[in-house]
């Protein structure tokens, strides 16, 4: 792991969107195929979501291989979607996948227990309720910030597990390990690439907002922004494994497998 300045990570930030420049549809159509998948299997009852939260480090080793794809300079096609749905690594992926799922199971704990019941009705209440602004309790207000808060560091803290487990052939919690003390050790850059993203996020939202107002197309562009920055940040998260762990190496049946 190289000791590098803070401010790497706006150098992170910059690199993944010139991967995501490169081959913007494929990352595009990668994003919504995911988001379709894990719609459809969160719909199963009762089990469903947990599924899906299981699967999430398969789902995002595709947009991690799509991004080795492209520093390698290769096409990113949608077999690229299958990378982590694989045996025997998404035996792999589900047992990280396991921890994603205990640490979601504890903020829901901790969510019933610190956020007052009544919390979720004012807000329910108000989206039916046009120009009436809900009546929330600060504490609730302040916890629930601290609570996604804590969610954002756990899934930054979880984010070099999957490529660890996939592309280092790492045990599950060896995986997790090294991308908890992998992101500590650098917990400025991912500072600064945060600060950086969600500072350009706003403005980009801000400059929308006043050149459209209120009105539904304007709902449309922002919601299209907010799938263009998450892919933004996904590439960006690629820069900065293949910035600490070393570029990954695409062997002959990681090409294979995708061609397929």
């Amino acid at each position: 792991m190289n000791n590098q300045p803070a401010t790497t990570g706006w150098t992170w930030l910059k690199e993944g969107a010139r991967l995501f420049r490169q081959q913007p549809a494929p990352l595009t159509t990668l994003l919504f195929a995911n988001i379709l998948v894990s719609i459809l299997i969160s719909a199963v009852p009762f089990i469903g979501p947990m599924i899906a939260v299981v699967l999430i480090p398969s789902f995002s080793m595709a947009f991690m291989m799509g991004c080795a794809m492209i520093d390698s300079g290769q096409r990113v096609t949608p077999a690229v979607l299958l990378t982590g749905f694989r045996q025997p690594v998404l035996r792999e992926l589900c047992k990280v996948g396991i921890v994603y799922l205990g640490v979601s199971l504890v903020l829901a704990l901790v969510t019933r227990f610190a956020v007052d019941a009544g919390f979720w009705d004012q807000i329910r209440a108000a989206q039916g309720a046009e120009g009436t602004p809900p009546q929330l309790a600060g504490s609730d207000v302040l916890a629930m910030f601290a609570i996604f808060a804590f969610d954002a560091v756990a899934l930054i803290a979880l984010c070099f597990s999957a490529p660890l487990t996939y592309w280092q052939k790492m045990p599950p919690l060896k995986a997790v390990f090294y991308s908890v003390f992998a992101v500590k050790r650098s917990a400025g850059k991912f500072i600064v690439l945060l600060l950086a993203w969600f500072g350009i996020f706003f403005g980009v939202c801000m400059i929308i907002a006043m050149l459209l107002g209120a009105s539904g197309v304007a709902r449309v562009v922002i919601m299209w922004v907010i799938f263009l920055f998450i892919l933004l940040l996904q590439c960006a998260m690629y820069v900065g494994y293949r910035e600490i762990f070393g570029k990954p190496a695409l062997g002959p049946a990681d090409k294979v497998s995708l061609d397929k």
